[in-house]
């Protein structure tokens, strides 16, 4: 082997080398239950932010159609509930009581959302019945982007002014941002732990 082929050889393992390798793909499932449709509408704004970020693979189900292969798909689960005498649904507490407990859902990322009448009429404790199940399965838990979304996502659909009854199951555009940067924030974080992010 003469010095030019050794040369080319080498060249070649290092432009080889510096090709990144493809990002696993992270799951993201996102599991709502609406009835009047405004949960449905914060939950396409969750998926919307989940799948603007790259690798992200999202399943947007409402709970009455998610499948226990849907849950042991996921990397991350978001879920989504309207807020009744300031808690969850039956439907979103029926299936957080489904959940495999045998370390299945250990080390997945967990995010809540929740759509509201009014304001101060339950969303945060509703927010945490959602994260407090999702500790009890030894997931990671995961906020919003600020402060003002410590919790999750949340919607106030009925209590002026942030009605629009010209527009059935209309969400406020101000929570539409707020659903869409939550899913984002997931899936930054899904991706951070996998290894495909950050610096």
């Amino acid at each position: 082997m003469n010095w030019r082929t050794v040369r080319r050889l080498v060249t070649l393992a290092i432009l080889l080398s510096a090709v990144p390798e493809e990002a696993a793909c992270q799951h993201i499932l996102i599991v709502y239950h609406s009835e009047t449709g405004h949960t449905a509408r914060l939950a396409d704004a969750v998926a919307t932010g989940a799948r603007g970020v790259a690798g992200a693979e999202v399943r947007l189900v409402p709970v009455d159609s998610v499948s226990h292969d849907d849950v042991l798909w996921s990397d991350a689960l978001i879920v989504g509930s309207p807020v009744y005498a300031a808690n969850v649904s039956a439907p979103i507490v029926t299936f957080l009581d489904s959940l495999p407990f045998n370390g299945e859902m250990r080390d997945k990322i967990g995010a809540a959302f929740v759509t509201a009448g009014g304001m101060s009429a339950g969303e945060e404790t509703a927010q945490l019945a959602i994260l407090r199940a999702m500790l009890i399965y030894n997931m990671i838990i995961v906020g919003g982007p600020t402060w003002t979304e410590a919790f999750g996502a949340s919607a106030v659909t009925i209590e002026p002014p942030f009605e629009d009854t010209a527009v059935p199951a209309s969400i406020d555009s101000m929570f539409v941002a707020k659903g869409s940067k939550l899913g984002t924030r997931v899936a930054e974080v899904a991706a951070l732990l996998a290894g495909n992010g950050g610096e």
